[in-house]
């Protein structure tokens, strides 16, 4: 049986296009206000009132708050610990919107994703490069064989920790390259790289998610897939740029480029 890459990747890009801009897509996020900056416990447009512990936060509502817990009315107190899945099974609302409690660092925050946010009406696709078979080369893992943690700023202008599992190299147009890499609970790789046509022609920076490494390190490294950033969706992400050692001297001309 043979592969349509070109073929597969019109459906990846389809996919992509549908996901980002699903109801609780990455076009619906209006907001991310860390609850430390409110020590009043009133977050900017969000009804409620809601304190960080130190694992968990505190939401207090009263019936006019109009809040939802798992889609029924609630008034009283709750703790709630970080919401893992997607926007759109998150346990807090009010009315369509839907109220994402996450933790960086041990820093407590909530996330207002709204269907009708302007972000999301004014969506009218990504720009990507087509199919080009020379952006897909063989690529080799190798771990550090420890956890490093690197400091990085991120889209919100905040230095965090990134978590590094090891090195992908691969050769694209004779050159020998290399990206820092993160291994995901699955196994997957994930970079945050930037390259030559970063800020001009492309997003300012990009991930790359190649699929596990077998057990000898080998996986593929197809830029054809490369992805924009949340942040490119919503000013409200946090996402972090690239480590040392990812910024490409070479031009990636491939994958997702901007919006449209």
């Amino acid at each position: 049986m043979t592969t349509d890459a070109p073929e597969d990747w019109k459906h990846w890009h389809e996919h992509r296009t549908a996901t980002v801009s699903a109801p609780y897509g990455p076009l619906a996020l209006t907001g991310t206000h860390w609850i430390e900056d409110f020590p009043e416990g009133q977050l900017p447009g969000i009804p409620g009132r809601w304190a960080a512990e130190a694992d968990a936060v505190l939401l207090k509502a009263t019936a006019e708050d109009g809040l939802t817990v798992e889609g029924k009315p609630f008034t009283g107190e709750i703790t709630l610990g970080a919401d893992l899945g997607p926007a759109d099974g998150a346990r807090v609302g009010h009315g369509e919107r839907r109220f994402v409690v996450l933790v960086r660092e041990g820093i407590w925050g909530v996330r207002d994703f709204d269907p009708n946010s302007p972000g999301r009406q004014a969506f009218k696709g990504i720009e990507a490069t087509e199919y080009d078979p020379r952006w897909s080369v063989p690529g080799h893992f190798t771990p550090y064989g420890e956890s490093r943690t690197v400091r990085v700023e991120n889209a919100d202008g905040r230095a965090r920790g990134l978590g590094l599992g090891g090195v992908l190299a691969f050769t694209l147009d004779g050159q020998d390259l290399t990206l820092q890499v993160s291994v995901e609970s699955d196994g997957t790789l994930w970079a945050v790289f930037a390259d030559s046509t970063s800020g001009d022609s492309s997003h300012r920076f990009r991930f790359l998610r190649p699929a596990a490494p077998d057990a000898e390190g080998r996986t593929t490294v197809d830029f054809n897939r490369a992805l924009l950033p949340p942040c490119a969706f919503a000013d409200h992400f946090i996402c972090p740029f690239p480590p040392p050692g990812n910024t490409l001297g070479t031009p990636i001309a491939a994958g997702e480029r901007n919006l449209l």
